[in-house]
């Protein structure tokens, strides 16, 4: 007998993404550190994190909430890692516009910064807690 499972990404996902995200985004955000690793950060390092990120993401997502098998199923789960990085790094902006940390206009590239430092715990926070249901 052969189990249906149905991988449609809805507002159930996002919403799962949305919390998770933000519940490591919020006392990360609020870290001098991580203002400071995006103001100093060379752009080198920044795109290893942005592919650490990526990397770790897409790791989780093929065992956990695919269980090791995209078979047929490949669009799908790229879509659920973008969605899932896109959607935090729009919980991080959130936090930092609302806590006057990220200067896009007067600083663009310390903003940028800080979004991704910020994006790759809050982007794994918010695929944990998408894959929690998954199983």
């Amino acid at each position: 007998m052969t189990e249906h499972i149905d991988w449609r990404f809805n507002l159930e996902d996002v919403s799962q993404i949305t919390i998770g995200a933000f519940a490591l985004a919020v006392p990360i955000s609020f870290s001098e550190e991580a203002w400071r690793l995006g103001e100093t950060l060379p752009l080198m390092n920044l795109v290893i994190l942005l592919f650490l990120s990526i990397g770790f993401l897409s790791f989780f997502t093929y065992e956990s909430v695919f269980q090791a098998d995209i078979r047929g199923r490949l669009p799908v789960y790229l879509f659920r890692i973008l969605a899932a990085y896109l959607v935090a790094a729009f919980v991080v902006l959130c936090v930092l516009l609302s806590i006057n940390k990220f200067p896009v206009l007067s600083e663009p590239l310390i903003a940028l910064k800080r979004l991704v430092v910020i994006t790759m715990p809050a982007s794994m926070g918010a695929i944990i807690v998408d894959g929690l249901d998954k199983e």
